[in-house]
Parts: structure tokens; sequence; C-alpha cells
């Protein structure tokens, strides 16, 4: 019975609780609503219960993990992981605003998913181990920048908050600015490491797959995309343990735009790439167009086939009535 239920789940399921919940916690801004708050918990829940099912449906549909089976199930498995933060956190302190933060994230990825492959990623043959790492690697480092994001933001709003005065809002608790700013400076420390043995183990996959001289390009704009997020992250990483005096409001400000990048380049290269290292599970937006205008061209050249063959035999017919007798011209036409 669950496995019957959850094969009906869709997208628009868990993406539709997901935007309830927000709602219901973005009304905390007006009016403080205990009730709200619960409906809210109740919603997110719903949605992590289905989102859950729907990356186990879709594992045993490929017979695969949901971080191999494509980039579709990895940017889902990406936002479960950050809706199972948002209910604990909400579980731990229900006065904690957390939801404001974390669920906008989670209804981008979770709208992002729209737009990227189902497909597998051929690199994975052969080698599922090395591919398992490098997806697992790659996605708790993501999710550890998403989180320093987010604390970043976390950190702006509650310093202009205490700046204006209006620290005290109600329905809307935040963490204290030095526990925000700590939590910060572990978050980029963690992942940092983590993200560059995923983009390592990423490259050593390409180049030991059966198929890295037709997929594996270092002129790739994700290759390169990548590799210039990477730089930017580990100069930040390299200038949080050199300078000792450097301020929470700097470590925020760093962290939105190294992790910000982060994110652009995560998303807009997936969807809107050419051509990608991940291609065999992808096919882009203009390669989808061109198959189309292809198919529509076949059917075009064939429809012009067929009116000028039918136009052949029309003038032919013509023809033969005005020069030969009709008993001449029925045989001409049938030896023709």
């Amino acid at each position: 019975m669950p496995t019957e239920f959850f094969a009906k789940v869709s997208v628009f399921c868990f993406l539709a609780s997901y935007f309830v919940a927000f709602g219901l916690d973005a009304a905390r801004l007006l009016k403080r609503l205990p009730v709200a708050r619960w409906i809210g918990l109740v919603f997110g829940l719903a949605g992590f219960a289905a989102q859950t099912g729907y990356l186990l449906i879709r594992g045993r549909q490929e017979n695969l993990p949901p971080l191999l089976s494509s980039t579709h199930d990895w940017l889902l498995v990406l936002a479960w992981i950050i809706v199972l933060l948002y209910l604990f956190l909400t579980a731990l302190d229900r006065e904690l605003a957390v939801g404001l933060f974390l669920l906008p994230v989670v209804l981008l990825f979770v709208g992002a998913s729209y737009l990227v492959s189902k497909q597998p990623n051929p690199l994975i043959a052969g080698h599922r181990g090395l591919a398992m790492l490098h997806a697992s690697l790659l996605l708790v480092g993501i999710a550890g920048v998403v989180v320093g994001v987010l604390l970043s933001v976390m950190y702006v709003v509650q310093h202009r908050r205490l700046k204006q005065h209006h620290a005290t809002h109600p329905g809307v608790a935040l963490p204290s600015l030095a526990r925000l700013a700590r939590w910060n400076w572990w978050a980029v420390v963690v992942s940092v490491p983590l993200l560059t043995l995923g983009l390592g183990s990423g490259v050593a996959l390409g180049l030991t797959s059966q198929e890295a001289g037709a997929v594996l390009s270092f002129a790739d704009p994700i290759v390169l995309g990548h590799g210039v997020v990477w730089i930017a992250m580990m100069s930040l990483f390299v200038w949080l343990l050199t300078t000792r005096r450097s301020t929470g409001k700097q470590v925020a400000a760093l962290t939105l735009w190294a992790g910000g990048f982060l994110l652009a380049i995560l998303l807009g290269l997936q969807v809107l790439s050419l051509t990608t290292f991940h291609r065999g599970a992808k096919t882009s937006w203009r390669e989808r167009q061109c198959k189309v205008q292809s198919a529509e061209c076949r059917v075009q050249s064939d429809q012009m086939g067929v009116e000028c063959r039918v136009a052949f035999f029309t003038l032919h017919s013509a023809l033969c009535t005005l020069h030969w007798p009709s008993d001449g011209c029925v045989s001409r036409e049938v030896s023709a």
C-alpha cells in the first residue's frame, strides 16, 4: 500500500506543501499565531514524507541510489537535507524563525529539479563506488555552503534589527550575533574541504571512466565554473584560518558573495549549459530544442515530398489528356 501511494506522488505535491509551510511561517511577521506555526510544521512533515517516498520510488525505477540516478534526484536530495535541518531546528526551538530562511532555498532547489534531466549519468558505469563518493562529498560540501549562506543572511538581518532596536519582534526569534558568527565560521571551514574532495573525486571519475575521452573536457562551462567557485571558496577558507581579528560582519559578507556565486553556478550552468561534463545524464534546453526542430523539419520534408508527387501526377494527367486519347493516356499513366 505505501509503495502504491508514493508511486502516485509528483514533485508538485511536496513543492506545494513546502510553499504552504513557508507562507504560514511568513505570516509570523504580521502576527503571532501559534496555531499557524503548528499547521506549517504539519505541512513541512507531509512534504518531507512525500519527498522521501518519491526519492525511494525513483531509486527503484532506476535501480540506483537517488544520489546517482540523475541530476534531478541529486537536487531533490540536497533539498531533502535542508528540509530535514528545518524540521530538526524547529523541533528544538519552535520560536526560531528558521523556516523563513531555509524553505525559500528548498523551493529553489525543488523548482530547479523540473529543469534538469532525469536520465542517469553513463560515467558511473563500472565506477559506482567512486561515483557515490563524488556525489556524497559534493552534496555534503554544497549543503554546508548553503547553511553558511543562510547563517550569513540571518546575521545581516539580526544585525540590522539590533541596530534599529527591533530585535524583539513578536513571532520572529533569531540566535545572537556571536552564535551566528561562530556557526558561520564552522560551516565554511567544514564544507570547503568536503567540497574540494568532491570536486577532486569528480575529476578522477571522469579521467578513469571508459567514456572520458568523449565526455570529459576541462573547457566545459561547468568544469570551469566549478573551478572558479572552488578558488573563491578556498580563498575564503584560507582567509578565515589566517585572519584572527575578522569580524562577524566581514565573515557574513564574504560568505554571502562566495556562497551565492556557488549557488548561481550550480543551478545556472546545470540548467542553461550547452555542453556539460554530465551531458550523458542531461540534455540541455538548446539540445532539446534542436531535436524538436529536427523532427519538425523531417515532418515538413515528408509533407513536401508528398505534395510534389501529387502535383507531378496531376500535371502529367493534364498533359496526357491534351495530347493523347483517353485510352492511350490511361495506358501511359499505368506504365508510368
